[in-house]
């Protein structure tokens, strides 16, 4: 199967909408989370703009361990107790970060990230898969309507495991 991104044109909701649909298109039919999760950090890295980081963190049941990723090589094991990664797991909640050096206890794996948007991937019946996480080189990148666009394409990834 050949794929290629459509490039995105219009409003914030409106790119975020058409990066939907290539994200359902991509992971159509498919339930690997690794395979998912690997070819959905591809198409959001290559997307969106002013991203020096894009991927998966998965729980192990203690920390959370990196997983498929585009961008520099990234910390291994993050403990729930530390980083953004670890607030929006432990938390369960979406950790929208304009500037991460402000951010007690921020894990810098990349010196060049300065803002980051961390999504949860809880299942339906609460169970903690792990984290969606982007990072930025441009403070305050990400705006509510960023974060709700990629808690929308977190979703798709959560529905496609099952």
């Amino acid at each position: 199967m050949s794929f290629s991104t459509i490039p995105l044109a219009g409003t914030k909701p409106e790119q975020y909408a058409q990066l939907l649909q290539q994200a359902h298109a991509l992971l159509h039919g498919e339930r690997d989370r690794i395979a998912n999760a690997a070819n959905l950090s591809a198409l959001v890295y290559n997307a969106l703009p002013d991203l020096n980081w894009v991927g998966f963190y998965f729980f192990d049941g203690r920390e959370l361990v990196v997983g498929p990723f585009q961008g520099l090589p990234a910390c291994v094991r993050i403990p729930l107790d530390k980083g953004v990664c670890g607030a929006a797991a432990r938390l369960r909640q979406t950790q929208r970060i304009e500037d991460v050096h402000a951010f007690p206890g921020h894990i810098a794996c990349d010196s060049a990230s300065n803002s980051e948007l961390v999504v949860p991937l809880v299942t339906t019946n609460g169970e903690l898969i792990g984290v969606f996480d982007l990072d930025s080189p441009v403070a305050a990148r990400f705006s509510v309507e960023d974060q709700e666009g990629l808690e929308a394409i977190a979703r798709v990834y959560l529905e496609s495991l099952q």
